[in-house]
């Protein structure tokens, strides 16, 4: 059995609040949902976790499914009130979110306005609506 030499490997490390998942190797079609698999684990295990750091010093190549994970990883970690961090990034995963206009949104604080239920554990996030269709 061969195995391709940047398979994906992930490594997570945590504290009371946080968790940091090393990315090692390509974050691609063939294994970008298990990068989504196990955030999502995590967001589901710690409802008292306030960041994710996903560390992308040993990232390889990212296509547009590993881009995809990345922004549903975004989604996930809004939705729950988590700030996702994307740490040690190289130069060149900076450049494929920039061309895409995915670098702001994926490194900005989390809106204001996300609530959390303390009862379901389900969050919601108030947005008014602006623009030239809103009613104000």
């Amino acid at each position: 059995m061969t195995t391709h030499p940047y398979q994906l490997r992930l490594i997570t490390l945590d504290t009371q609040d946080s968790v940091r998942i090393e990315v090692h190797g390509d974050l691609d079609y063939d294994n970008a949902d298990l990068l989504v698999i196990e955030v999502t684990a995590q967001l589901t295990a710690r409802p008292g976790l306030t960041d994710l750091h996903l560390h992308c010093a040993e990232l390889g190549a990212v296509d547009s499914m590993g881009l995809c994970a990345l922004l549903m990883i975004s989604r996930h970690t809004a939705a729950a009130g988590v700030r996702l961090h994307l740490d040690e990034r190289s130069a060149k995963l900076d450049r494929l979110l920039d061309l895409t206009g995915t670098l702001d949104h994926l490194t900005a604080p989390p809106p204001t306005g996300t609530v959390r239920s303390s009862l379901t554990g389900e969050s919601t996030t108030a947005f008014r609506p602006t623009g030239p269709d809103s009613l104000t």
